[in-house]
């Protein structure tokens, strides 16, 4: 814990900060003094990815978190692929999909790490590891308000990138991003998000009980031969995928 403790600014903490009532298994990111970075617009990634790195937009605004935000990707990949937030394993390693579940997700695309790493500019609703459930079971779930103050990073990154392929993983990123709902009805189809086809998929958490069902691990493998084969049109440049509903893009404001 020394290297992540010596990143870390020291202050008081925010309200919500002193009223959690589990203790944290990682550093609460304290409040910093300066005021995160945010430009009108970035011609770049990498100028990008050094504010998203350098973000505290959420301590700022009072919201306990522990850890700094998780950015991994670069310019010209194939795909972008939205989580929910990091978990433990990726805030303290500050690279994403590094725990258990991220196993199961590469598992169900049939990817060994550099092949998904490779392929996958991978970002998240929120950036920082947001700590345990209040309950204890899984992590606990972004507010709107954090998600909103997130929304900026992930607008200028699809702007930057103009992926190919969005897959979003989970159902909080399939409602913030798509529009979409209820999983049972999206995972396993393909849809159009502007120039871009999005497919959708369920969390690989084990906190999910929507897995249990046969039927939904069945939509599983259809969504995920679904990707590898939007992958494989990408790689050999063929047209967009027919039949695919449209999706209007969303912005940081929409619920």
């Amino acid at each position: 814990m020394g290297g992540l403790q010596a990143l870390l600014h020291c202050g008081r903490p925010g309200a919500g900060a002193r009223r959690r009532a589990h203790r944290p298994r990682g550093t609460v990111v304290r409040r910093r003094a300066r005021v995160t970075r945010r430009r009108s617009s970035y011609r770049s990634l990498r100028s990008l990815q050094r504010d998203v790195r350098a973000c505290r937009a959420c301590v700022e605004a009072g919201f306990p978190l522990e850890s700094l935000p998780v950015v991994h990707g670069h310019e010209g990949q194939l795909a972008y692929i939205l989580g929910q937030a990091p978990g433990w394993v990726e805030g303290e390693e500050r690279r994403p999909w590094r725990g258990r579940a991220g196993g199961t997700l590469r598992r169900w695309l049939d990817m060994d790490e550099d092949e998904f790493y490779g392929t996958f500019y991978c970002a998240s609703v929120t950036r920082c590891y947001p700590g345990r459930s209040p309950g204890g079971r899984g992590d606990r779930t972004p507010t709107p308000r954090e998600q909103e103050l997130c929304a900026f990073w992930r607008e200028w990154e699809l702007r930057l990138l103009r992926p190919g392929l969005v897959v979003t993983v989970g159902g909080l990123a399939a409602r913030r991003l798509l529009g979409l709902v209820r999983l049972g009805e999206c995972v396993g189809r393909r849809f159009t998000y502007g120039d871009a086809v999005a497919i959708p998929l369920p969390h690989p958490s084990g906190a999910s009980g929507w897995l249990n069902d046969p039927a939904n691990r069945a939509l599983v493998a259809e969504a995920a031969a679904l990707v590898r084969d939007e992958l494989d049109r990408l790689r050999g440049a063929g047209p967009l995928s027919p039949s695919a509903p449209s999706i209007r893009r969303r912005t940081g404001t929409d619920t």
